[in-house]
């Protein structure tokens, strides 16, 4: 398993987590090469590789073993013996030919040309959304593997997915990380600019909870409100409510929420109006 050859040869990366919303500290822009000595990319990758497709999410048991609280490095670690909601901020390393075929933490052979990934706590199995902040690059990766763990770093992505976020040859990147349910929807993000500001209040056709949400954002294409949506989570590190996209008319809308009253809706628009030139639209759904 990546968790004992890691344990063992000291490996390059990771940092676990334990709560469900995380926010790692700021660190230093990743530098070139910064994956394991040894490790690196295989000598002959596959022609397609940067059209290999997500990782499809579905219902899967959990691993009877891999879920445990375990320890690696000195330190304890507690994995979510359940899937749920959860996000994270902080840096992904990648993990390459050193793994290649050696046996993950569910016991399935390391391919580092599949969607996959290694958590310190996620469920194994279990699907991520892993977003580069500096693009806006967008991948759903399986988590069936431990690891990282080094103090800087909150995931190991394969190659191919590393390579599709765009930070393959640099070692490691800034990212959010954002657990995908069985039936949800995911959908890619390319790094497309928002094109509009936020549009007045409205009722959104959707299939969704009803309640009270901050409209921080219409946009004419989903991949632009999930490249926005992205890239709040990144600037707005304390914000631990979920952004949903929603579609209506032909607008796709960025909603923050829901809230139990107006009030509590306000004071958390005024707070992100404190800190972006950005003013929440209150709206009703």
């Amino acid at each position: 398993m990546k968790l004992l050859l890691a344990v063992l040869a000291f490996a390059v990366s990771g940092c676990a987590a334990v709560s469900h919303t995380e926010t790692a500290p700021p660190v230093p822009a990743p530098s070139r090469g910064a994956y394991y000595k040894d490790d690196g990319p295989g000598d002959n990758p596959p022609a397609n590789l940067a059209s290999i497709p997500d990782a499809v999410p579905r219902a899967e048991p959990l691993h009877r073993f891999a879920n445990r609280p375990y320890e690696a490095l000195g330190r304890q670690y507690v994995p979510m013996t359940s899937p749920a909601p959860f996000r994270q901020s902080g840096v992904a390393s990648w993990y390459g030919r050193r793994f290649n075929g050696q046996p993950t933490s569910s016991g399935e052979k390391y391919d580092m040309y599949a969607m996959s990934a290694a958590h310190p706590t996620l469920p194994i199995p279990s699907y991520a959304r892993v977003t580069n902040a500096a693009n806006g690059r967008s991948v759903v990766v399986r988590i069936n593997d431990r690891g990282p763990f080094h103090a800087d770093r909150i995931i190991d992505l394969s190659y191919a997915a590393a390579y599709r976020l765009g930070y393959a040859d640099a070692g490691s990147a800034r990212v959010e990380v954002e657990a995908v349910l069985p039936g949800a929807a995911p959908v890619a993000v390319t790094g497309v600019t928002p094109v509009a500001a936020a549009a007045p209040a409205e009722q959104a056709r959707v299939e969704s909870a009803s309640g009270i949400y901050l409209q921080l954002g219409a946009f004419s294409s989903r991949e632009a409100a999930e490249s926005f949506r992205a890239r709040l989570y990144g600037q707005l590190a304390w914000l631990s409510d979920a952004m949903q996209v929603v579609a209506g008319g032909n607008l796709y809308r960025l909603h923050l929420g829901p809230y139990r009253t107006p009030e509590a809706a306000r004071s958390i628009s005024d707070r992100i109006q404190s800190e972006l030139s950005l003013r929440p639209v209150i709206v009703s759904r």
